[in-house]
């Protein structure tokens, strides 16, 4: 029996203007993707962009990646969706850490506090070791970022191995990946890699892998590369989440996005 290809979803800044949401969540629909994720920034609340998302379509699930506790705790985060009356019924949150010092002090307690008031899953965003441990075993699943294809792979078995000694259900191994389908954004792409690269987590995390940070990257600039890039990782985990890059950020570089990996992941 073979295994199911994972789900493939779009992943936004929560930055974006209100109508460039709207007309990009009803294009992702209408191509045929899994959902619609948006970072979550100091300048883009993601839920208020996924409320004007909800608005607009009728299936297509909407997620926050991530919402970091230390910018708001769970009491927050379940008052705004309660307020925005999203429809939790396809609501992801996606969670995380932030910057905080103790980081796994903060996600604990939060994390049960959220699930406890909200019907929406719960992922929580984990690079590490011991918070792949919590995301496996205290939430719904794991939201993972900046890994190539064998080592998301790796990842997520070991979370439902760590479930299943735990006696808890199926975590969603869930990817973010940068990525781009045309060559105009290859600097941009270049540059969001290099930021991530400087951040000491996660240059830790790619000197103890023994990778780089564009290893982790979807440069699809071509049909056939872009499907082949993408086969590698939905073989793996649950769904990838394209974290579109491009060169100039308008909505028409974003749609182009959207119908290229429509094509790519066309049976």
């Amino acid at each position: 029996m073979s295994t199911p290809l994972a789900d493939v979803s779009l992943g936004l800044a929560g930055a974006l203007d209100r109508a460039a949401i709207r007309e990009l969540a009803v294009a992702a629909e209408a191509a045929g993707l899994h959902a619609l994720w948006l970072n979550d920034t100091p300048d883009g609340e993601a839920l208020a962009g996924l409320a004007a998302a909800a608005e607009v379509t009728d299936h297509l699930v909407l997620a926050t990646g991530v919402i970091p506790f230390d910018r708001r705790p769970a009491s927050v985060i379940a008052e705004r969706v309660r307020d925005l009356a999203l429809p939790q019924e396809r609501l992801v949150l996606g969670v995380g850490s932030g910057a905080a010092r103790r980081p796994l002090a903060l996600v604990s307690p939060q994390l049960d506090e959220l699930q406890r008031s909200v019907e929406a899953p719960v992922l929580l965003g984990a690079l590490g070791p011991k918070m792949r441990e919590l995301a496996a075993t205290r939430a719904s699943g794991a939201l993972l970022s900046w890994l190539p294809p064998a080592v998301a792979a790796e990842t997520a078995a070991e979370l439902r191995e760590t479930a299943t000694d735990a006696d808890s259900p199926r975590p969603r191994a869930v990817l973010y990946a940068r990525g781009i389908v045309e060559s105009a954004a290859a600097e941009a792409l270049a540059e969001e890699s290099a930021r991530y690269a400087s951040y000491p987590s996660y240059a830790a995390n790619f000197d103890r892998l023994g990778i780089s940070a564009e290893d982790t990257t979807i440069s699809g600039t071509t049909a056939e590369t872009l499907r082949a890039r993408v086969g590698d990782y939905r073989s793996g985990v649950d769904e990838l989440v394209f974290r579109a890059i491009t060169a100039e950020g308008s909505t028409p570089a974003y749609r182009r996005i959207i119908d290229a990996l429509a094509a790519a992941v066309a049976r």
